[in-house]
Formats: C-alpha cells, sequence, structure tokens
C-alpha cells in the first residue's frame, strides 16, 4: 500500500458518498453498497483522526466498534461466563448466532447502530474494525447484510489491512474479501 495522506484518502471517501450519483457505488462493488477505506495496520489511528475531523455529524455517524465491543461484553457478563463454558467448540458463536437464528449478539448490535444511523439520514462509518477479529462476525457479513445491501445510504468502513499484490490482508493476516464493497486507498 502507498502512504497517502490520510486526509486526501478520507475526502476521496467522501466524494464518492456525496455525489449526486451514488450508482458508481454500486457498480464497483459488485451491487453492495459499501465503501473499504484501506489503512495500514500501524496508520490506523492517524485515519481516525482525520474521519473524525473530516466526517462531521450532520452527515456522518462515527460507529466506535471497540466501545460497542466493551458495551456488549459489560452488558452481558454472565451470559457470555456461561456461553463460553457451552460454546467450547463453537466460540464463533458467542457474538453471531448461527444463520437463521437471532438472538442478543454482537452482530445484531451492529447491525442495529447502523440501522440507528441510517434512520436518522446519516452515513454510518464504522472505525475499530479489527474489534470483530475472532468473533465470528467478518465485514462480508456486514457488507451483505439486507438492510445495508438496499440501503439508500452507503455504509463506510475504515478496514486495516495491508496487500500482497492484489490480496487484502486483513490485520495483515487474513486474506478479505472485495466482493460487495468499493475500494478507496
Amino acid at each position: 500500500m502507498n502512504l497517502r495522506n490520510p486526509d486526501d484518502v478520507i475526502q476521496s471517501a467522501k466524494r464518492l458518498v456525496e455525489a449526486n450519483n451514488r450508482s458508481e457505488i454500486k457498480l464497483n462493488a459488485n451491487g453492495g453498497n459499501s465503501i473499504l477505506i484501506l489503512c495500514e495496520p500501524g496508520r490506523e489511528s492517524d485515519y481516525i483522526k482525520s474521519i473524525t475531523k473530516l466526517m462531521t455529524d450532520e452527515t456522518y455517524e462515527i460507529i466506535d466498534l471497540n466501545k460497542l465491543l466493551n458495551d456488549y461484553v459489560q452488558s452481558n457478563k454472565e451470559e457470555l461466563a456461561e456461553s463460553f463454558e457451552l460454546l467450547k467448540g463453537s466460540l464463533h458463536q458467542i457474538f453471531k448466532a448461527p444463520e437463521g437464528e437471532s438472538g442478543n449478539d454482537l452482530f445484531s448490535l451492529v447491525i442495529n447502530k447502523i440501522a440507528e444511523s441510517m434512520s436518522n439520514k446519516k452515513i454510518p462509518v464504522m472505525i475499530h474494525s479489527g474489534a470483530l477479529y475472532g468473533s465470528g462476525i467478518d465485514n462480508i457479513h456486514i457488507m451483505e447484510n439486507a438492510l445495508v445491501m438496499k440501503a439508500s445510504l452507503p455504509l463506510i468502513i475504515l478496514y486495516p489491512a495491508t496487500k500482497d499484490k492484489d490480496t487484502i490482508l486483513f490485520l495483515g493476516k487474513r486474506p478479505a474479501s472485495k466482493y460487495r464493497c468499493m475500494i478507496v486507498e
């Protein structure tokens, strides 16, 4: 990845979402409705500073996944302890219920926060997406969620990753899907 100025990258993303015709996003995102802003993991805090400076409250709502995860754990301590004991072989189900099931899980909390942002007519911007690592929640699950796919506003995700040729590696380790999103770097 190149070492572009974070302000320039954020401005590029803003130009995309603030354009009158957002069809470019869906076209480049294979019908999806999400933008991944790639940043090197070691520069994530620089990008977050740029996001908080340039993506104002009038148009955007920042969703801090570190805070959501922490709030979720604090609110569900007893249930989580039981779940860890019961689901030792399926720890990923603690934070994301199996397909077709719903419940009080972190994934639902994230989707509800995105829905709340969109109902307030604000573009959701997720930061600290590394908080999802190991939770069983992949960004593709969020990007392909019906709410996100059908929304009139796009979802923006700050994505700490490295690139190896054309392969994006989430947190420099895990290959990431580029299928339902537009990449801004």
